[in-house]
């Protein structure tokens, strides 16, 4: 049957085979569940904010009009049942630009005119890099990434990653030599660099970039007349200093000069109001040749005039959301430091960060070896013996074995203190 499918089908590049995905996959055959379940692997492996989700269910329980689709107290089901345009509902729009300058401390300003809706981050990244380039062409991305970005970026598209090598000499931060040797390798394999994409926060490392980064960024795109895309879909996690930059503030310094139009921003609902299976996602660019293609791409990932209006109605409310974005930032240091004080009773270090849903995790020590080989040992038995599932720093394209992501908000705080106690008891043994 296989002859009858086409080459995309049948093709192996869309990294399911990765420890990460392996991980997920391990977790969902044996599940840890308190009740039915407690011998089961506990989910560290997935970047989920289920820390303030009593926050929405609240405003819900006093919104009962909205959940039932009524305006002023006169139902318009039907509208949104019916009605589908795929430049989006201006009401969420506004709503949505409003949120994303509220989160960043009303620093900088967002136009609704230069938004396209998707159906979350990775549609957006993906339609991105449909926008900027054709199969063959590469992005530069610092390491450690999200490996979903090997799946978002290249399985659809063609285009190629060539890996930003960042170590842990400097805690993993961007410097001008590690983006002139991607630059370099990507020239060497005859492959037309198109533009560098960061997160910020990063995933995985939980940090965010300085002004300093951010600036060489924008000199290494000016320089070499590239684009440059930050996910800023952790933006609104930041619970500890220094404070979050995002680019649009940086770009302001360039007065409207043509590099506008070569910096684009993703953004989503997913990690900052713990909404992944609403399938919210935007892209935010100056240029209008991209605000148009992306339009177009959007019919294929569409968000339901129905979530968009619930949202609208949510996000317009500034009571909740400036309690929300207070307290959220709150219960995410708070469940951070009790991570990082069960590790280090353990005798496990972590790189400091500030941001995120996850810490970048540091099992060097725990290693037979220093290969990557001993990095997957220790790895299965993580999952399969201590049941956690955590995710390996070569899955995030680490260039040093020993690193792990270990999420921190998608469980109970009894759920974390029994997942300490099961790492604890590993390396005490």
């Amino acid at each position: 049957m296989r002859l009858l499918l086409s080459g995309k089908a049948k093709c192996n590049s869309h990294g399911q085979d990765s420890s990460y995905f392996l991980g997920l996959q391990a977790y969902e055959k044996n599940p840890y569940d308190q009740t039915r379940n407690p011998q089961g692997i506990i989910q560290m492996g997935l970047a989920e904010n289920q820390l303030s989700l009593d926050l929405v269910e609240s405003w819900l329980s006093e919104n009962q009009d909205v959940a039932g689709f009524k305006s002023d107290g006169e139902s318009i089901f039907r509208e949104l049942a019916l009605f589908q345009d795929y430049h989006g509902l201006p009401a969420f729009k506004k709503a949505l630009v409003q949120f994303m300058a509220e989160i960043r401390g009303n620093k900088v300003s967002f136009d609704p005119k230069k938004i396209v809706l998707t159906a979350g981050a990775t549609s957006a990244n993906e339609t991105l890099v449909f926008c900027l380039a054709k199969a063959g062409d590469t992005i530069l991305i610092p390491t450690p990434y999200y490996p979903g970005f090997d799946r978002d970026l290249k399985w659809r598209t063609g285009a190629e990653i060539v890996p930003i090598h960042c170590t842990s000499s400097n805690d993993f931060k961007i410097t001008a030599r590690a983006l002139q040797q991607a630059y370099q390798e990507a020239q060497n394999c005859n492959l037309k660099v198109k533009g560098v994409l960061v997160t910020n926060p990063s995933n995985p490392l939980g940090t965010t970039m300085t002004r300093a980064e951010l600036d060489l960024l924008m000199d290494f795109i000016v320089e070499k007349q590239i684009h440059l895309v930050c996910d800023e879909i952790y933006s609104g996690t930041v619970f500890g200093s220094p404070n979050y930059t995002s680019i649009v503030e940086v770009l302001s310094k360039y007065e409207k000069a043509e590099v506008w139009d070569r910096v684009h921003v993703v953004y989503s609902l997913s990690k900052d109001l713990g909404l992944p299976g609403f399938r919210v996602g935007a892209i935010y660019t100056n240029n209008g040749s991209i605000i148009a293609a992306a339009t177009k791409m959007s019919s294929f990932g569409l968000v339901s005039s129905q979530t968009q209006y619930f949202l609208s109605m949510l996000l317009s409310d500034k009571k909740f959301t400036r309690n929300y974005i207070s307290e959220n930032k709150k219960r995410l240091e708070k469940r951070h430091a009790s991570l990082i004080s069960g590790l280090q009773n353990a005798g496990i270090s972590c790189l400091k960060s500030n941001a995120g849903l996850f810490s970048w995790v540091d099992m060097r020590h725990l290693l037979s070896s220093s290969t990557f080989e001993a990095e997957m040992e220790l790895w299965e038995k993580i999952v399969y013996d201590v049941k956690l599932n955590i995710s390996p720093g070569s899955s995030c394209h680490c260039s040093e074995p020993g690193w792990f992501r270990v999420c921190f908000a998608n469980m109970a705080e009894e759920t974390l203190e029994i997942a300490i106690r099961r790492i604890k008891a590993f390396v005490d043994v």
